[in-house]
């Protein structure tokens, strides 16, 4: 009877170490090692990452975004765009075991796809284009699979880096919560570009404000909400900030709140730019990923005040983090660092939202993206 019952214990302690699936998006042109998207696990009790294995062979998936649903994985091809042979974005079946199956491709009209976001219902994605400057959609059929293009925008502008800004560069596309707006973040513009969203089509319209003007050579990059839906954050990536911004879903309008620096003491890091921003799922704490200093800057929100206080810098345990992902249970982050080909799991401590290192890290080659699932 002992016996009987520590096999019962030990198995029903496996059977509640739940797992989430996380997929990762990689360079695989140049010198890269990579193959395609890679999938791992993530332990949600103590942020042990498992050995990833190839999920799907791939063109540069830099991107990656899941459907609402668990059941479908869209990943960008970051590609030079030549014509409508040329494939842009690539949708997959998400098996039981996490393994993609291929749906079909379609070409997004504009080169070195960089960025895809799924609609909230799950019926239209959206694309940025980086090197083409436009943002494309498209419907989602029943099967998961991409129908032909729904819309598609070229943007026409530039900004003050004569290096990075002397046209238009789209960089990264997301919906609100309820999906009647979609944000493109255009670096070359230093703007955010704001669309309508019809939700049964997928098809961008310019919206009565059609784009938020950020900082003069800012370049933001990526764009996320904050769970309540009142406060977004855009990263500027060439001066190393985090633009904190207002958003008024009733009105359809974004206002820049306060702007600071990803560093600490705000001391410029030769050479840094920043990847990736986030917020933890409950609203009060920010994260953004610097290339460079080699680490995720931790921010304090207050959406009432519209503020935002840095907090500290936590190191990647690697070269150039990229993308990160947080994971449901707002335990981990998890962080590629696309040069040094490592991922590595942080702890978020609950309190303030300060991050430290779980001890485990895995190998993927020149990882650029983190999505999570959990199953």
């Amino acid at each position: 009877m002992r016996l009987a019952a520590l096999l019962y214990l030990l198995l029903a302690g496996t059977m509640c170490s739940a797992e989430t699936l996380v997929y990762f998006g990689t360079y695989t042109r140049g010198n890269a090692s990579s193959e395609g998207i890679y999938v791992a696990t993530l332990d949600e009790t103590t942020g042990a990452l498992s050995r990833p294995r190839l999920a799907a062979k791939a063109d540069n998936p830099s991107f990656v975004a899941i459907a609402p649903d668990g059941k479908s994985l869209y990943a960008v091809s970051e590609t030079p765009w030549t014509d409508e042979s040329s494939v842009g974005i690539v949708a997959y079946s998400i098996g039981d075991d996490g393994a993609l199956k291929q749906l079909n491709q379609r070409s997004t009209r504009g080169g070195a796809a960089c960025h895809v976001a799924v609609h909230p219902s799950g019926k239209s994605l959206g694309v940025a284009n980086y090197s083409g400057g436009s943002c494309a959609s498209f419907p989602i059929n029943d099967d998961g699979s991409l129908g032909e293009i729904a819309s598609f925008h070229q943007h026409s502008g530039s900004s003050v880096n004569p290096r990075r800004q002397q046209e238009a560069h789209a960089h990264s596309i997301n919906y609100d919560a309820d999906g009647s707006q979609a944000f493109v973040a255009d670096l070359g513009m230093d703007q955010i570009v704001i669309y309508d969203v019809d939700s049964e089509s997928g098809t961008l319209t310019p919206s009565k404000q059609p784009s938020l003007k950020l900082p003069a050579g800012g370049g933001p990059r990526h764009f996320c909400f904050a769970p309540a839906g009142n406060v977004a954050l855009a990263n500027l990536e060439l001066t190393s900030e985090v633009a904190l911004l207002r958003y008024d879903d009733a009105a359809g309008t974004l206002s820049v709140l306060k702007v600071a620096s990803t560093l600490p003491g705000g001391q410029a890091v030769r050479g840094n730019s920043t990847a990736e921003c986030l917020v933890h799922p409950n609203g009060r704490t920010a994260y953004v990923s610097n290339r460079g200093h080699n680490s995720i800057a931790v921010f304090r929100i207050d959406a009432s005040s519209g503020d935002i206080e840095w907090i500290e810098n936590e190191s990647t345990r690697g070269e150039i983090p990229r993308g990160f992902g947080i994971d449901p249970s707002g335990k981990f982050v998890v962080v590629a660092n696309q040069n040094s080909d490592n991922v590595v799991s942080l702890k978020i401590d609950p309190e303030t939202g300060a991050l430290s290192p779980t001890g485990s890290e895995i190998t993927v080659g020149t990882p650029v993206n983190v999505r999570l699932l959990k199953r």
